[in-house]
This record gives structure tokens, C-alpha cells and sequence, in this order.
């Protein structure tokens, strides 16, 4: 289970606070079983601040405590801090990583039968969207829904999610697509071929949890390829 120690103190030396952090870093790299570390201001006192570490669970904190390094990173700490630090002890039991459940929610609804969702719930109006295979960058939520129906016109398809990694406002998404071509595309009618293609899409989050830019990367020729498109180029 998760494990979280949050770490609440007090100090008017947080510069040389910071400096100690990247110490403590540098000196336990390879060694160290925390996983993150987030350090956060109090907005109305400049002088609280709040560390949140997190361990793959407690067995794993203990070990990381047991360092020598973090021993003594920890007793500098407290000479730098206005009054002593308090400690509380968390077992995770509920982790919800929400820009990572939106991406995944996209992926649902634009595999989905039947009508396109409205997608405004998903995606900033201004969004911006990075396709190689377009001439130019789609941008704004109108132009970006008549690309996902073109696509929808053309193929009965979905997306089986392979692996999602978070970090800051970027969410790496890689998948599976599988289609059957029952409609015209670039150019291209209906086959009846049931194809697939694999892909990694990097979506940007704005401060509302909407996609507000996204960058793709698909194998687009790999899939002409299956629907005969370049048989005639090849002869």
C-alpha cells in the first residue's frame, strides 16, 4: 500500500531549506525509496511550508529513514526550522490522478458508438492540437471535433490503453488502435479491412483539468499500407 509522510514546519530560512532538499537528493540517489517529493507554500503565511512524501508503502519509509543521509539531512532540517516540525503518517486508500483519468476518458468517448459527446467537458475551447499527418496544427474544440468525426465516419474503431505515465500538467498516453475501414477515407472507400495501428499521444492540461494542447505520434502509414494505398506507388 501507498504510504505518505507529510512533513509541516515552519521556517524564515526555506532558500537554505531548498538548498538542503537538493542535497538530500543528490546524496541518496540509487539508495533512496521515495518515489515524490512536494513541498508547498502557505499562501497567507510565507513562512509555513508543508513537504509531502510519498513511498511505494511503509516498509520502504522505514528503509528510506534508515539511511544515514536522510539521518543527517534530517538534523540540519531542524536547525533551520522556527520551531519543531510535526509528522503525520498516511496509508494511501484512495489515489485518484485526474488529468490521467480525463486522457483516458478521451480515448473512450472517441472510440465510442453512436453520436460524439459534446467534448467540452474535456477539452479547453482554444485547444491546439499537433498532428504530423495534418499540413497544419488543428486548433480550437469545433475543428478538432470535425477531425475526430472524420474519423469516426470512415472506421468503426477503439483504443485499448497500454500504458499512461503523469507528470506536472502532461499526460503520456500509449495505444492500441483497432479499426474496420467501413467508410470513405482520404480519398480511400470502404474496404471491409479490419486494421490497426499503435500510437503515443501527449496531452496538456490547463489549471481547469481541461486538454488545452496535445501532440500525436501514430504509425498513419503502417495503416494506408493495410487499407492498399500503396500498392499503386509500389508498382
Amino acid at each position: 500500500m501507498t504510504f505518505v509522510q507529510i512533513i509541516d514546519c515552519r521556517t524564515s530560512r526555506f532558500d537554505e531549506m531548498n538548498r538542503l532538499m537538493d542535497r538530500w537528493v543528490e546524496q541518496t540517489k540509487g539508495k533512496r525509496t521515495a518515489t515524490h517529493d512536494l513541498i508547498g507554500k502557505d499562501r497567507s503565511d510565507a513562512s509555513h511550508f508543508v513537504e509531502i512524501v510519498e513511498f511505494p508503502s511503509y516498509e520502504e519509509a522505514m528503509e528510506n529513514s534508515k539511511l544515514p543521509e536522510t539521518d543527517r539531512i534530517f538534523q540540519e532540517m531542524l536547525a533551520l526550522c522556527d520551531e519543531a516540525p510535526t509528522f503525520t503518517d498516511l496509508d494511501v486508500v484512495r489515489d485518484e490522478q485526474l488529468n490521467t483519468a480525463t486522457a483516458r476518458r478521451f480515448f473512450e468517448a472517441l472510440g465510442g458508438n453512436g453520436e460524439l459527446p459534446p467534448l467540452g467537458d474535456l477539452f479547453a475551447e482554444h485547444y491546439h492540437d499537433h498532428d504530423p499527418a495534418n499540413e497544419q496544427d488543428t486548433v480550437g474544440l469545433d475543428n478538432i471535433r470535425r477531425e475526430m468525426e472524420t474519423w469516426r465516419g470512415a472506421f468503426d474503431f477503439g483504443f485499448t490503453i497500454a500504458d499512461q505515465i503523469a507528470q506536472g500538467d502532461r499526460v503520456c498516453t500509449r495505444w492500441l488502435w483497432n479499426g474496420t475501414h467501413n467508410g470513405d477515407f482520404l480519398g480511400i472507400p470502404a474496404t471491409g479491412t479490419r486494421c490497426s495501428m499503435t500510437g503515443t499521444t501527449i496531452f496538456r492540461f490547463g489549471e481547469h483539468g481541461k486538454i488545452v494542447e496535445g501532440w500525436w505520434e501514430y504509425d498513419r502509414l503502417g495503416l494506408m499500407d493495410q487499407l492498399g494505398a500503396l500498392e499503386d506507388l509500389e508498382q
